[in-house]
Protein backbone atom coordinates (compact mmCIF):
# COMPACT_ATOMS: atom_id res chain seq x y z
CA UNK A 1 0.00 0.00 0.00
CA UNK A 2 0.94 3.73 -0.65
CA UNK A 3 -0.19 6.62 0.28
CA UNK A 4 0.20 10.42 -1.49
CA UNK A 5 -1.32 13.84 -0.24
CA UNK A 6 -2.05 16.35 -1.97
CA UNK A 7 -3.77 19.81 -1.73
CA UNK A 8 -7.28 19.50 -0.18
CA UNK A 9 -7.47 15.65 -1.14
CA UNK A 10 -5.68 12.20 -0.68
CA UNK A 11 -5.40 8.94 -2.38
CA UNK A 12 -3.88 5.79 -1.59
CA UNK A 13 -2.91 2.26 -2.94
CA UNK A 14 -4.68 -0.73 -1.66
CA UNK A 15 -3.52 -4.20 -1.26
CA UNK A 16 -4.91 -4.98 -4.42
CA UNK A 17 -3.73 -2.28 -5.97
CA UNK A 18 -7.05 -0.70 -6.29
CA UNK A 19 -7.18 2.97 -5.58
CA UNK A 20 -8.81 5.46 -3.07
CA UNK A 21 -9.00 8.93 -2.63
CA UNK A 22 -10.71 11.04 0.26
CA UNK A 23 -10.97 14.93 0.20
CA UNK A 24 -12.32 17.48 -1.77
CA UNK A 25 -13.83 15.65 -4.83
CA UNK A 26 -15.03 19.33 -6.60
CA UNK A 27 -12.94 18.38 -10.12
CA UNK A 28 -12.93 14.75 -9.50
CA UNK A 29 -9.50 13.88 -7.93
CA UNK A 30 -11.04 11.49 -5.77
CA UNK A 31 -13.32 9.76 -8.46
CA UNK A 32 -10.57 7.12 -8.65
CA UNK A 33 -10.97 4.73 -12.14
CA UNK A 34 -11.13 0.74 -11.64
CA UNK A 35 -8.20 -1.10 -12.32
CA UNK A 36 -4.82 -2.33 -10.68
CA UNK A 37 -1.90 0.52 -10.20
CA UNK A 38 1.63 0.02 -8.74
CA UNK A 39 1.96 3.95 -8.10
CA UNK A 40 -0.59 6.75 -7.02
CA UNK A 41 0.29 10.60 -6.74
CA UNK A 42 -2.14 13.43 -5.59
CA UNK A 43 -1.62 16.83 -6.93
CA UNK A 44 -3.48 20.10 -6.64
CA UNK A 45 -6.79 19.22 -7.95
CA UNK A 46 -5.69 15.97 -9.66
CA UNK A 47 -4.19 12.47 -9.49
CA UNK A 48 -2.02 9.87 -11.39
CA UNK A 49 -1.49 6.65 -11.45
CA UNK A 50 0.99 4.19 -13.25
CA UNK A 51 -1.03 0.81 -14.18
CA UNK A 52 0.54 -2.48 -13.92
CA UNK A 53 1.47 -2.28 -17.65
CA UNK A 54 3.29 0.99 -16.95
CA UNK A 55 1.14 3.06 -18.56
CA UNK A 56 -0.38 6.56 -16.83
CA UNK A 57 -3.92 7.57 -16.38
CA UNK A 58 -4.72 10.43 -14.60
CA UNK A 59 -8.38 12.22 -13.43
CA UNK A 60 -9.44 15.41 -11.67
CA UNK A 61 -8.60 19.30 -12.98
CA UNK A 62 -7.43 18.93 -16.27
CA UNK A 63 -7.25 22.90 -16.87
CA UNK A 64 -3.64 22.66 -17.76
CA UNK A 65 -3.41 19.41 -19.66
CA UNK A 66 -1.98 18.08 -16.49
CA UNK A 67 -4.65 15.06 -16.45
CA UNK A 68 -3.95 14.48 -20.49
CA UNK A 69 -0.66 11.73 -20.11
CA UNK A 70 0.63 10.85 -22.80
CA UNK A 71 1.01 7.27 -24.61
CA UNK A 72 3.75 5.13 -23.26
CA UNK A 73 5.45 3.23 -20.64
CA UNK A 74 6.20 4.96 -17.27
CA UNK A 75 8.42 3.95 -14.47
CA UNK A 76 7.64 7.03 -11.62
CA UNK A 77 5.30 9.54 -11.84
CA UNK A 78 4.70 12.87 -9.85
CA UNK A 79 1.71 15.16 -9.81
CA UNK A 80 2.50 18.79 -9.28
CA UNK A 81 0.44 21.91 -8.75
CA UNK A 82 -0.67 21.52 -12.46
CA UNK A 83 1.84 19.61 -13.88
CA UNK A 84 3.36 15.98 -13.99
CA UNK A 85 6.26 14.58 -14.74
CA UNK A 86 7.07 10.77 -15.36
CA UNK A 87 10.58 9.14 -15.48
CA UNK A 88 10.95 6.96 -18.31
CA UNK A 89 12.69 3.64 -18.82
CA UNK A 90 15.76 4.73 -20.24
CA UNK A 91 15.91 7.35 -17.66
CA UNK A 92 14.79 10.30 -19.22
CA UNK A 93 12.02 12.63 -17.96
CA UNK A 94 9.04 13.73 -19.46
CA UNK A 95 6.39 16.39 -18.16
CA UNK A 96 3.34 17.78 -19.44
CA UNK A 97 0.45 20.41 -18.30
CA UNK A 98 1.05 24.47 -16.83
CA UNK A 99 4.38 25.12 -18.56
CA UNK A 100 4.30 28.91 -17.77
CA UNK A 101 7.89 28.60 -15.39
CA UNK A 102 9.46 26.02 -17.80
CA UNK A 103 8.32 23.36 -14.92
CA UNK A 104 7.70 20.56 -17.92
CA UNK A 105 10.46 21.33 -19.85
CA UNK A 106 12.59 18.63 -18.57
CA UNK A 107 16.26 18.81 -19.51
CA UNK A 108 17.81 15.77 -21.62
CA UNK A 109 19.78 13.32 -19.36
CA UNK A 110 19.55 10.38 -17.38
CA UNK A 111 17.35 10.74 -13.75
CA UNK A 112 16.63 8.08 -11.07
CA UNK A 113 13.96 9.94 -9.60
CA UNK A 114 11.74 12.65 -10.63
CA UNK A 115 9.37 14.96 -8.34
CA UNK A 116 6.42 17.76 -9.51
CA UNK A 117 6.59 20.71 -6.82
CA UNK A 118 4.19 23.71 -7.05
CA UNK A 119 5.44 25.16 -10.31
CA UNK A 120 9.10 23.64 -10.31
CA UNK A 121 10.57 20.06 -10.85
CA UNK A 122 13.91 18.35 -9.75
CA UNK A 123 15.43 15.19 -10.38
CA UNK A 124 17.86 13.08 -9.33
CA UNK A 125 20.38 12.24 -11.21
CA UNK A 126 22.59 9.04 -11.95
CA UNK A 127 25.40 10.07 -10.41
CA UNK A 128 22.97 11.74 -7.11
CA UNK A 129 23.36 15.08 -8.18
CA UNK A 130 19.92 17.29 -8.03
CA UNK A 131 18.78 18.85 -10.94
CA UNK A 132 15.50 21.41 -11.14
CA UNK A 133 13.97 23.31 -13.86
CA UNK A 134 10.84 25.81 -13.32
CA UNK A 135 10.30 28.37 -10.79
CA UNK A 136 13.06 29.50 -9.14
CA UNK A 137 11.71 33.06 -7.20
CA UNK A 138 13.07 31.58 -3.92
CA UNK A 139 15.81 29.43 -4.81
CA UNK A 140 13.28 26.38 -5.21
CA UNK A 141 15.09 25.13 -8.29
CA UNK A 142 18.82 25.92 -7.51
CA UNK A 143 19.71 22.79 -5.78
CA UNK A 144 23.28 22.95 -3.72
CA UNK A 145 26.15 20.59 -4.50
CA UNK A 146 26.10 17.10 -3.45
CA UNK A 147 24.80 13.74 -3.63
CA UNK A 148 21.33 12.74 -2.95
CA UNK A 149 19.57 9.84 -2.60
CA UNK A 150 16.07 11.20 -2.54
CA UNK A 151 14.24 14.63 -3.77
CA UNK A 152 11.15 15.55 -2.88
CA UNK A 153 9.65 19.12 -4.14
CA UNK A 154 7.65 20.41 -2.30
CA UNK A 155 5.26 24.19 -3.30
CA UNK A 156 7.96 26.97 -3.31
CA UNK A 157 10.71 24.62 -1.61
CA UNK A 158 12.51 21.39 -2.17
CA UNK A 159 14.18 18.96 0.60
CA UNK A 160 16.77 16.46 -0.43
CA UNK A 161 17.74 13.11 1.54
CA UNK A 162 21.91 13.06 1.51
CA UNK A 163 23.95 10.32 1.96
CA UNK A 164 24.56 10.05 5.19
CA UNK A 165 20.66 10.22 5.73
CA UNK A 166 20.93 13.93 6.79
CA UNK A 167 18.30 16.53 5.41
CA UNK A 168 19.40 19.61 3.11
CA UNK A 169 16.60 21.85 1.68
CA UNK A 170 16.36 24.93 -0.51
CA UNK A 171 14.21 27.54 -1.58
CA UNK A 172 11.47 29.50 0.39
CA UNK A 173 12.36 29.76 3.56
CA UNK A 174 9.11 32.51 5.74
CA UNK A 175 8.21 29.09 7.90
CA UNK A 176 11.31 27.75 8.28
CA UNK A 177 10.28 24.70 5.34
CA UNK A 178 13.81 24.70 4.37
CA UNK A 179 14.97 24.77 7.59
CA UNK A 180 15.65 20.46 8.38
CA UNK A 181 15.94 19.08 11.87
CA UNK A 182 19.07 17.41 12.53
CA UNK A 183 19.46 13.75 12.65
CA UNK A 184 19.04 11.19 9.83
CA UNK A 185 16.37 10.01 7.79
CA UNK A 186 15.46 7.15 5.67
CA UNK A 187 12.66 9.03 3.61
CA UNK A 188 11.86 13.05 2.89
CA UNK A 189 8.37 14.46 1.85
CA UNK A 190 8.35 18.52 0.97
CA UNK A 191 4.40 19.98 1.42
CA UNK A 192 2.78 23.11 0.56
CA UNK A 193 4.97 25.38 3.61
CA UNK A 194 6.16 22.13 5.63
CA UNK A 195 7.97 18.91 5.37
CA UNK A 196 8.47 15.52 7.23
CA UNK A 197 10.89 13.38 7.42
CA UNK A 198 10.59 9.87 8.75
CA UNK A 199 13.02 8.37 11.24
CA UNK A 200 15.04 4.55 10.93
CA UNK A 201 12.45 3.76 13.93
CA UNK A 202 9.78 4.86 11.82
CA UNK A 203 8.64 8.15 13.38
CA UNK A 204 7.44 11.10 11.60
CA UNK A 205 9.20 14.72 12.04
CA UNK A 206 7.97 17.71 10.73
CA UNK A 207 9.08 20.95 10.61
CA UNK A 208 7.91 24.49 8.51
CA UNK A 209 3.95 25.89 8.59
CA UNK A 210 2.00 24.06 11.33
CA UNK A 211 -1.42 26.66 11.52
CA UNK A 212 -3.42 23.67 10.43
CA UNK A 213 -0.91 21.16 12.52
CA UNK A 214 0.39 19.46 9.73
CA UNK A 215 3.34 19.53 11.31
CA UNK A 216 2.69 18.12 15.11
CA UNK A 217 2.73 14.56 13.58
CA UNK A 218 1.16 11.36 15.61
CA UNK A 219 2.99 8.84 17.47
CA UNK A 220 3.85 6.47 14.38
CA UNK A 221 5.81 4.08 13.95
CA UNK A 222 5.26 4.52 9.97
CA UNK A 223 6.77 2.83 6.69
CA UNK A 224 6.41 5.76 4.35
CA UNK A 225 5.08 9.72 4.30
CA UNK A 226 3.75 12.07 2.39
CA UNK A 227 3.30 15.92 3.03
CA UNK A 228 0.34 17.44 1.46
CA UNK A 229 -0.49 21.19 0.80
CA UNK A 230 -1.56 21.63 4.35
CA UNK A 231 -2.06 17.76 5.76
CA UNK A 232 0.47 14.88 5.96
CA UNK A 233 -0.20 11.19 5.93
CA UNK A 234 1.56 8.26 7.01
CA UNK A 235 1.35 4.51 6.36
CA UNK A 236 1.43 2.38 9.13
CA UNK A 237 3.00 -1.53 9.08
CA UNK A 238 -0.76 -2.48 9.31
CA UNK A 239 -1.57 -0.92 6.07
CA UNK A 240 -3.78 1.32 7.72
CA UNK A 241 -3.56 5.22 7.04
CA UNK A 242 -2.89 8.18 9.75
CA UNK A 243 -3.57 11.66 8.81
CA UNK A 244 -2.61 14.83 10.55
CA UNK A 245 -3.42 18.88 9.79
CA UNK A 246 -5.61 20.98 8.03
CA UNK A 247 -8.92 18.18 7.50
CA UNK A 248 -11.17 21.56 5.79
CA UNK A 249 -12.14 18.97 2.88
CA UNK A 250 -11.87 15.83 4.45
CA UNK A 251 -8.44 14.99 3.22
CA UNK A 252 -7.10 14.00 6.76
CA UNK A 253 -9.85 11.63 7.45
CA UNK A 254 -9.47 8.00 5.49
CA UNK A 255 -11.33 5.03 5.44
CA UNK A 256 -10.61 2.70 8.28
CA UNK A 257 -11.98 -0.66 6.43
CA UNK A 258 -11.94 -1.74 2.82
CA UNK A 259 -15.34 -1.23 0.68
CA UNK A 260 -17.47 -3.02 -1.08
CA UNK A 261 -19.15 -0.58 -2.63
CA UNK A 262 -17.91 2.84 -3.90
CA UNK A 263 -19.77 6.21 -5.09
CA UNK A 264 -18.42 9.94 -5.98
CA UNK A 265 -20.81 12.80 -5.16
CA UNK A 266 -20.21 16.81 -6.34
CA UNK A 267 -17.56 17.18 -3.73
CA UNK A 268 -18.01 14.18 -1.10
CA UNK A 269 -17.26 10.05 -1.61
CA UNK A 270 -19.18 7.63 0.18
CA UNK A 271 -18.90 3.41 0.04
CA UNK A 272 -20.07 0.30 1.86
CA UNK A 273 -18.03 -1.43 3.74
CA UNK A 274 -18.19 -5.61 3.90
CA UNK A 275 -20.69 -5.32 6.66
CA UNK A 276 -23.39 -2.81 4.86
CA UNK A 277 -22.01 -0.08 6.79
CA UNK A 278 -21.50 3.29 4.97
CA UNK A 279 -18.32 5.48 5.09
CA UNK A 280 -18.30 8.73 3.75
CA UNK A 281 -15.38 11.44 3.62
CA UNK A 282 -14.83 14.68 1.66
CA UNK A 283 -17.20 17.71 1.90
CA UNK A 284 -19.33 17.41 5.01
CA UNK A 285 -21.03 21.18 5.21
CA UNK A 286 -24.53 19.67 5.30
CA UNK A 287 -23.77 16.43 7.38
CA UNK A 288 -23.60 14.67 3.53
CA UNK A 289 -20.25 13.02 5.05
CA UNK A 290 -21.98 11.68 8.56
CA UNK A 291 -23.87 8.26 7.65
CA UNK A 292 -26.73 7.22 9.21
CA UNK A 293 -25.61 3.99 11.40
CA UNK A 294 -26.96 0.52 10.31
CA UNK A 295 -26.39 -1.71 7.31
CA UNK A 296 -27.22 -0.71 3.42
CA UNK A 297 -27.31 -2.11 0.40
CA UNK A 298 -26.68 0.36 -1.97
CA UNK A 299 -25.51 4.11 -1.55
CA UNK A 300 -25.83 7.24 -3.55
CA UNK A 301 -24.09 11.05 -2.98
CA UNK A 302 -25.74 14.00 -4.21
CA UNK A 303 -25.36 17.04 -4.81
CA UNK A 304 -24.92 17.86 -0.83
CA UNK A 305 -27.00 14.80 0.54
CA UNK A 306 -26.73 11.29 0.07
CA UNK A 307 -29.04 8.19 0.17
CA UNK A 308 -28.63 4.86 1.03
CA UNK A 309 -30.92 1.93 0.64
CA UNK A 310 -31.19 -0.87 3.03
CA UNK A 311 -32.04 -4.44 2.62
CA UNK A 312 -35.98 -4.14 3.96
CA UNK A 313 -36.06 -1.40 0.77
CA UNK A 314 -36.23 1.67 3.34
CA UNK A 315 -34.30 4.44 2.32
CA UNK A 316 -32.40 6.54 4.79
CA UNK A 317 -31.28 9.87 3.62
CA UNK A 318 -28.19 12.74 5.23
CA UNK A 319 -27.17 15.74 4.68
CA UNK A 320 -28.71 18.90 3.20
CA UNK A 321 -32.48 18.99 3.61
CA UNK A 322 -33.63 22.28 2.48
CA UNK A 323 -35.93 21.34 -0.46
CA UNK A 324 -36.91 17.55 1.33
CA UNK A 325 -34.11 15.71 -0.32
CA UNK A 326 -33.25 13.75 1.96
CA UNK A 327 -36.94 13.20 3.83
CA UNK A 328 -37.58 10.02 1.70
CA UNK A 329 -40.66 8.46 1.81
CA UNK A 330 -41.72 5.09 3.49
CA UNK A 331 -41.04 2.84 0.60
CA UNK A 332 -40.08 -0.12 -0.35
CA UNK A 333 -37.40 0.33 -2.84
CA UNK A 334 -35.40 -1.92 -4.70
CA UNK A 335 -32.79 1.47 -6.21
CA UNK A 336 -32.05 4.83 -5.87
CA UNK A 337 -30.41 7.77 -7.04
CA UNK A 338 -29.37 10.87 -5.72
CA UNK A 339 -29.69 14.00 -7.57
CA UNK A 340 -28.59 17.78 -6.91
CA UNK A 341 -31.37 18.79 -5.37
CA UNK A 342 -33.60 15.88 -5.25
CA UNK A 343 -33.78 12.31 -4.78
CA UNK A 344 -35.63 9.50 -6.85
CA UNK A 345 -36.35 5.82 -5.71
CA UNK A 346 -37.39 2.95 -7.86
CA UNK A 347 -40.55 0.67 -6.47
CA UNK A 348 -40.65 -2.85 -6.58
CA UNK A 349 -43.18 -2.84 -9.24
CA UNK A 350 -40.86 -0.68 -11.67
CA UNK A 351 -42.44 2.59 -10.77
CA UNK A 352 -41.02 5.72 -9.74
CA UNK A 353 -40.86 8.21 -6.65
CA UNK A 354 -39.15 11.00 -6.73
CA UNK A 355 -38.63 14.31 -3.75
CA UNK A 356 -37.20 17.02 -2.78
CA UNK A 357 -36.75 20.21 -4.93
CA UNK A 358 -38.84 19.65 -7.86
CA UNK A 359 -38.81 22.97 -9.89
CA UNK A 360 -37.58 21.96 -13.26
CA UNK A 361 -40.44 18.63 -13.12
CA UNK A 362 -37.49 15.97 -12.04
CA UNK A 363 -39.53 14.90 -9.61
CA UNK A 364 -42.87 13.70 -11.86
CA UNK A 365 -41.53 10.60 -13.59
CA UNK A 366 -42.73 9.94 -16.92
CA UNK A 367 -45.49 7.51 -17.04
CA UNK A 368 -44.42 3.82 -17.51
CA UNK A 369 -42.48 1.14 -15.62
CA UNK A 370 -38.72 1.15 -15.20
CA UNK A 371 -35.78 -1.10 -14.10
CA UNK A 372 -33.31 1.68 -13.53
CA UNK A 373 -33.18 5.18 -12.48
CA UNK A 374 -30.81 7.93 -12.52
CA UNK A 375 -30.54 11.25 -11.04
CA UNK A 376 -28.64 14.31 -12.67
CA UNK A 377 -28.83 17.78 -11.27
CA UNK A 378 -31.98 18.91 -12.04
CA UNK A 379 -33.37 15.83 -14.31
CA UNK A 380 -34.09 12.19 -14.10
CA UNK A 381 -33.84 9.86 -16.53
CA UNK A 382 -35.15 6.12 -16.48
CA UNK A 383 -34.44 2.54 -18.24
CA UNK A 384 -37.28 0.96 -19.35
CA UNK A 385 -37.36 -3.01 -19.91
CA UNK A 386 -37.34 -3.00 -23.56
CA UNK A 387 -33.88 -0.65 -23.02
CA UNK A 388 -35.35 2.44 -24.10
CA UNK A 389 -34.74 5.67 -22.07
CA UNK A 390 -37.52 8.33 -20.21
CA UNK A 391 -36.17 11.62 -19.23
CA UNK A 392 -37.86 14.46 -17.21
CA UNK A 393 -37.02 17.37 -15.88
CA UNK A 394 -34.59 20.46 -17.02
CA UNK A 395 -34.20 20.14 -20.42
CA UNK A 396 -32.12 23.41 -22.04
CA UNK A 397 -29.06 21.64 -22.63
CA UNK A 398 -30.94 18.31 -23.98
CA UNK A 399 -30.13 16.33 -21.10
CA UNK A 400 -34.06 15.13 -20.87
CA UNK A 401 -33.98 14.67 -24.63
CA UNK A 402 -32.71 11.06 -24.94
CA UNK A 403 -31.00 9.27 -27.82
CA UNK A 404 -33.49 6.85 -29.25
CA UNK A 405 -32.86 2.66 -29.02
CA UNK A 406 -32.26 0.67 -26.49
CA UNK A 407 -29.75 0.59 -23.70
CA UNK A 408 -28.54 -1.69 -20.78
CA UNK A 409 -27.32 0.87 -18.32
CA UNK A 410 -27.54 4.50 -17.85
CA UNK A 411 -26.20 7.32 -15.44
CA UNK A 412 -27.10 11.47 -15.41
CA UNK A 413 -24.91 13.83 -13.34
CA UNK A 414 -24.94 17.88 -13.89
CA UNK A 415 -26.78 18.58 -17.14
CA UNK A 416 -26.22 15.29 -19.06
CA UNK A 417 -26.54 11.86 -19.35
CA UNK A 418 -25.16 8.71 -20.97
CA UNK A 419 -26.75 5.25 -21.92
CA UNK A 420 -24.08 2.17 -22.73
CA UNK A 421 -25.90 0.25 -25.30
CA UNK A 422 -25.99 -3.74 -25.29
CA UNK A 423 -22.83 -4.32 -27.84
CA UNK A 424 -20.87 -1.86 -25.15
CA UNK A 425 -20.92 1.57 -27.36
CA UNK A 426 -21.49 4.49 -25.62
CA UNK A 427 -24.15 7.31 -26.04
CA UNK A 428 -24.03 10.58 -24.30
CA UNK A 429 -26.96 13.64 -24.17
CA UNK A 430 -26.92 17.07 -22.79
CA UNK A 431 -24.50 19.87 -22.70
CA UNK A 432 -21.68 19.32 -24.64
CA UNK A 433 -19.32 21.90 -24.99
CA UNK A 434 -16.74 21.95 -28.02
CA UNK A 435 -17.30 18.03 -28.49
CA UNK A 436 -15.73 17.34 -24.87
CA UNK A 437 -18.18 15.21 -24.04
CA UNK A 438 -18.17 12.50 -27.19
CA UNK A 439 -17.50 9.32 -25.41
CA UNK A 440 -14.61 7.65 -27.14
CA UNK A 441 -15.04 4.77 -29.05
CA UNK A 442 -14.15 0.95 -27.24
CA UNK A 443 -16.22 -1.07 -25.78
CA UNK A 444 -17.40 -0.64 -21.97
CA UNK A 445 -18.96 -2.60 -19.16
CA UNK A 446 -19.96 0.09 -17.13
CA UNK A 447 -20.60 4.56 -17.17
CA UNK A 448 -20.76 6.81 -14.31
CA UNK A 449 -21.65 10.38 -15.31
CA UNK A 450 -20.55 13.30 -12.63
CA UNK A 451 -21.50 16.95 -12.58
CA UNK A 452 -18.27 17.89 -15.14
CA UNK A 453 -16.79 14.66 -16.97
CA UNK A 454 -18.22 10.77 -17.83
CA UNK A 455 -16.11 7.99 -16.93
CA UNK A 456 -16.74 4.24 -18.41
CA UNK A 457 -15.09 0.96 -17.44
CA UNK A 458 -13.90 -0.78 -20.50
CA UNK A 459 -14.26 -4.25 -21.17
CA UNK A 460 -10.04 -4.81 -20.24
CA UNK A 461 -10.99 -3.75 -16.63
CA UNK A 462 -9.40 -0.07 -17.36
CA UNK A 463 -11.35 2.78 -17.38
CA UNK A 464 -11.90 6.00 -19.81
CA UNK A 465 -12.81 9.67 -19.01
CA UNK A 466 -13.65 12.38 -20.66
CA UNK A 467 -15.25 15.65 -20.32
CA UNK A 468 -14.52 19.08 -18.71
CA UNK A 469 -12.42 18.04 -15.93
CA UNK A 470 -12.02 22.50 -15.07
CA UNK A 471 -15.64 23.78 -13.16
CA UNK A 472 -17.93 21.17 -11.97
CA UNK A 473 -21.70 22.35 -13.57
CA UNK A 474 -23.46 24.93 -11.70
Amino acid sequence: MRVSAGWNHTCALQVDGSAICWGYNGFGQCAAPTGTFTEITAGEEHTCGLRVDGSATCWGDNSSAQSTPPAGKFIQISAGEMHTCVLQADGSAACWGDNFYGQSTAPTGAFTQVSAGGNHTCGLRVDGSASCWGADHFGQSTPPAGAFTQISAGLDHTCGRQTDGSIACWGANYYSQSSPLAGAFTQISAGGEHACGLRADGTAACWGYDLYGQATPTAGPFTQISAGEACTCGLQANGSVSCWGDESAGQTSPPADPLAQIAAGTAHTCGLRADGSAACWGDNDFGQSTPAAGAFIQISPGGEHTCGLRADGSVACWGWNVNGQSSPPAGPFTQISAGGYHTCGLQPGGSVACWGYCGYGQCTPAPGTYTQIAAGNAHTCGLRADGTVACWGRNDSGQSTPAPGAFTQISAGGVRTCGLRADGSVICWGDNPDGRFTPPAGTFIQISVRDSHVCGLRIDGFANCWGDLITPDP
